[in-house]
């Protein structure tokens, strides 16, 4: 029998510092999840609405608008010419795809899955839904000396990182696709903060891609770029992301998801084809995360927490250099609630992670708190 055993799910462990965070006087500051506060734009909710007559079935593949819409944009934004669009997929938010990855690509039972060292649940997850085992690559040298068992099927990569903001530049990305192409690795990067780079000089350019021609010498094969517009666009209730790189590996990954019945409403293809077509909406909510992102963070240095890595996402990755729970609880006294680092991973256990995702008046009360 397979052990697909689930974890618990992290966040409910956060219930009674919740309650103890509202019990604030002037109310609770939540900054424990990255749920977007702001609204979605009235150009992609008149271009829902507008195909708001979707009597048929929508084609798992996607419409020709938004395959040619998310193509012209990584050619646009990533700086990733010549994609075609038997190389991309939409996808029903990217957590589904995370999670079910490894079963698309017919993993099982004694296959492995790499994963960062300080990760996202759901890859985790995704590993154990297919039955395999997820373990944590700190670095290629940290796997050993490889074997059948313990080569990676798959390798995750978070670049932006979540929660940590770290990001991977181009030349350790291009050593780790040699790495991976040497051993029959296929690696799967997840972007999805890509536009939310507060590197000096960085802004308004996205953060590299595992497609961009300087990373994968133009050559798709093995690599899978996850995208979505929860962030940059406030898509989060729309569920709308995409998949793209090999065209083989799109292929098999488009035959298991039709079989599935995994398809992205038609009206919300409209409207992902819209946003994605409109670069100045990112740049404000680029803008205006960047202005609640200087408050917080000046906020949190004073009250005497460590920022490390962030360079990127909607998160500040902090530190007392104590057991995560209880920074949690210190801030909770503030009625501020935030996110344990080790929901993470072990790795996280004297960290926790500050999301950004509040209002401007919310983001000031914490600053103030602190």
């Amino acid at each position: 029998m397979i052990d697909r055993s689930l974890p618990d799910f992290p966040w409910d462990s956060l219930a009674p510092y919740r309650a103890r965070a509202s019990a604030h006087s002037e109310g609770l500051v939540d900054l424990s999840v990255g749920t977007p506060v702001d609204p979605t734009p009235a150009f992609v909710q008149r271009a829902l609405a507008e195909a708001a007559d979707a009597h048929g079935y929508p084609l798992t593949i996607g419409t020709e608008e938004v395959r040619a819409a998310i193509c012209d944009w990584f050619a646009r934004r990533r700086g990733v010419p010549g994609l075609e669009p038997t190389q991309v997929l939409p996808t029903i938010g990217s957590k589904e795809l995370v999670a079910w990855l490894p079963t698309f690509l017919g993993l099982g039972p004694g296959d492995v899955v790499g994963i960062p060292q300080v990760a996202y649940p759901t890859y985790d997850v995704g590993a154990r839904l297919a039955g395999a085992t997820a373990v944590v690559v700190q670095s290629l040298t940290s796997l050993g000396p490889l074997t059948r068992a313990t080569t990676p099927k798959l390798l995750w990569l978070n670049s932006p990182g979540n929660p940590n903001g770290q990001v991977l530049g181009v030349e350790h990305l291009a050593k780790v696709v040699s790495w991976a192409r040497e051993h029959g690795v296929v690696v799967a990067s997840d972007e999805c903060y890509a536009e939310l780079d507060w590197r000096p000089g960085q802004l308004g350019k996205a953060t590299p891609s595992i497609l961009h021609p300087d990373v994968c010498g133009g050559d798709h094969t093995g690599l899978l770029s996850v995208y979505s517009l929860s962030k940059q666009s406030n898509l989060a209730g729309y569920r709308a992301a995409f998949l793209a790189g090999d065209a083989d590996l799109i292929a098999r990954i488009r035959e298991v998801r039709k079989h599935a019945g995994m398809m992205m409403p038609a009206p919300i293809q409209h409207a992902m084809a819209a946003a994605l077509r409109d670069d100045e909406h990112v740049a404000e909510q680029r803008d205006t995360y960047g202005l609640r992102r200087e408050i917080l963070l000046e906020a949190v240095q004073r009250a005497g927490l460590r920022v490390d890595y962030s360079e990127a996402g909607l998160y500040l990755w902090a530190t007392r250099e104590e057991d995560c729970w209880t920074t949690v609880s210190d801030l909770a006294d503030r009625g501020i609630l935030v996110a344990p680092g080790s929901f993470y991973g072990p790795a996280g256990a004297q960290h926790v992670r500050i999301a950004l995702t509040a209002t401007d008046e919310r983001i000031r009360a914490a600053a103030t708190r602190l």
